[in-house]
């Protein structure tokens, strides 16, 4: 576990995401960089004033206390009592402050050695090992403070003046003062400074999220945006952030966003509209020419029937009339049918025998395409759906004249059909399947658009719809509250069509 967790382990630390996050995570880290470089700063000026406030002791101090141990009560005079000396023999410790060191070097060999008896070290003598030894024979001497650390009595303060008798004195004073002052200072230092990186934390964060109040209600309003469907139909875009100051940053920033909603909800409503009179010119153009074409093909199918001799020429042209007008006339249903869905005419709701539309669909398509195969995987029960019978019928055709139309002879078609069990009761699933050469790459992501063709170039008069057909599938479902999808690979072509459970509502 510990091993894989170092694998995962980058070396990076991770960075706050939000701007505000790093802006308060910016701030804090700035502060605390101030209030180290102050608390270095002061704890190292005080150290060094200590110090040589200590030296300034030493310098005081003298070589009184090392040279009355060479001479033992000397110093003392005939005046001296014993009090003087602490009742000890080896050394005047008048006027010498309590745990004040001294030492007598000869030839770099120490001969004496004691310290003033103090609370931490009541005794006179000392115990000095060879490392102690060899730092006192190093010191120069100079009169300067140097700092030496000794076994027995800890970190001292140590000057080295040359005696009369060619001897080294030398004397020291203890820096644990120093060092207890220093470190209390740290404490404080740190619990002030740690206190105020806290308060200023917090108040920074505070303070940031008031001032990025126009930002945040700017992605909120964007987020809002993103999740509204822009491709078609009416959109009502959230309302402006508003409310920033325009002469800062996030106050533009605001500004620009507001002034981007507006020009995206003019052209929003300009293409609405737009839609809105193409939508009404297709269903009015459709409603219109219904009658000239059907009345055109009327009249091409009298001439046809006329007893009277016709020329092949004028017979072949009527035919080709009532041909095209019929196709025409197909072709202007559908669009009328898509100008309808298109704009919300409610379908039918009723309940539809589904099972019985497959097994009608596919025996017209039999009669239609015999060179194909057409098989069927039907469920035991009868699958019911509510909805548009004649609207439902028609998907199920267009989707198996198009795999007729588009395969060649010898494909096998098959239609499949299932109820799905669902939270909301049972989703019927329709299937086509083929295994013929495939929708073309390059259209299958507008397959199901209008006017969409497998061979552009193909002509009118070639044969064949107009590229209604499967828009009209994608429409008729979508307004039965469902969706159609494409699979298609060469050898494996598959259109699936999901309805919703029956009694569930459709959407308009």
């Amino acid at each position: 576990m510990s091993g894989r967790c170092r694998a995962r382990w980058s070396g990076r630390l991770p960075l706050p995401r939000t701007l505000r996050a790093r802006l308060t995570l910016g701030l804090v880290v700035l502060l605390a960089l101030s209030c180290a470089a102050v608390g270095v700063a002061a704890v190292v000026e005080l150290n060094g004033f200590l110090t040589g406030r200590l030296d300034q002791q030493l310098q005081q101090t003298g070589t009184g206390f090392p040279q009355s141990l060479e001479h033992g009560t000397a110093g003392g005079g005939r005046n001296t009592k014993p009090s003087d000396h602490d009742g000890d023999e080896h050394g005047d410790t008048r006027r010498q402050a309590a745990a004040t060191f001294g030492a007598r070097l000869v030839a770099g060999r120490i001969t004496n050695a004691a310290v003033v008896p103090s609370a931490a070290h009541p005794g006179f003598a000392v115990t000095l090992t060879a490392a102690d030894r060899a730092a006192l024979a190093a010191l120069p001497a100079d009169g300067a403070g140097h700092t030496v650390r000794l076994s027995e009595l800890g970190g001292y303060r140590l000057a080295a003046w040359p005696g009369r008798d060619g001897d080294v004195l030398v004397t020291g004073l203890p820096t644990e003062p120093v060092r207890a002052t220093v470190h209390r200072l740290e404490l404080v230092a740190g619990g002030v400074f740690g206190l105020a990186l806290l308060t200023a934390g917090v108040t920074g964060a505070l303070w940031v999220r008031w001032s990025l109040r126009p930002l945040s209600r700017v992605a909120a309003t964007a987020t809002r945006v993103s999740e509204l469907p822009l491709a078609s139909g009416e959109v009502a875009l959230p309302p402006r952030t508003g409310g920033a100051d325009p002469r800062g940053e996030v106050g533009r920033v605001a500004a620009a966003f507001d002034r981007m909603l507006h020009h995206v909800e003019d052209a929003l409503t300009k293409r609405h509209a737009s839609e809105e009179r193409l939508r009404s010119f297709a269903a009015d153009a459709s409603h219109e020419l219904r009658t000239p074409v059907a009345s055109v093909r009327g009249h091409a199918e009298l001439a046809l029937l006329h007893p009277g001799p016709v020329p092949p020429e004028v017979a072949r042209a009527l035919e080709r009339i009532a041909a095209e007008s019929a196709r025409m006339g197909e072709m202007v249903d559908e669009m009328l049918l898509l100008a309808r869905l298109d704009a919300g005419r409610p379908l039918e709701r009723r309940p539809v025998d589904l099972t019985r539309l497959v097994l009608d669909a596919v025996t017209d398509a039999r009669a239609a395409g015999p060179g194909h195969h057409w098989t069927m995987e039907l469920p035991e029960e009868p699958v019911t759906v509510t909805g548009d019978a004649h609207r439902l019928q028609q998907v199920l055709a267009n989707l198996l004249a198009n795999a007729r139309l588009h395969t060649p002879a010898g494909t096998e078609v098959t239609v499949s059909l299932a109820a799905l069990p669902d939270a909301g009761g049972a989703t019927t699933v329709l299937r086509v399947h083929d295994d013929g050469p495939g929708v073309p790459e390059e259209i299958r992501p507008g397959v199901f658009e209008r006017f969409t063709r497998a061979d552009r170039r193909r002509t009118d008069s070639s044969g064949g719809g107009a590229g209604l057909g499967l828009s009209i599938v994608a429409a008729v479902v979508r307004a039965h509250g469902g969706s159609v999808t494409l699979d298609s690979r060469p050898g494996a072509t598959t259109f699936t069509v999901r309805l919703p459970p029956e009694g569930a509502d459709a959407e308009t």
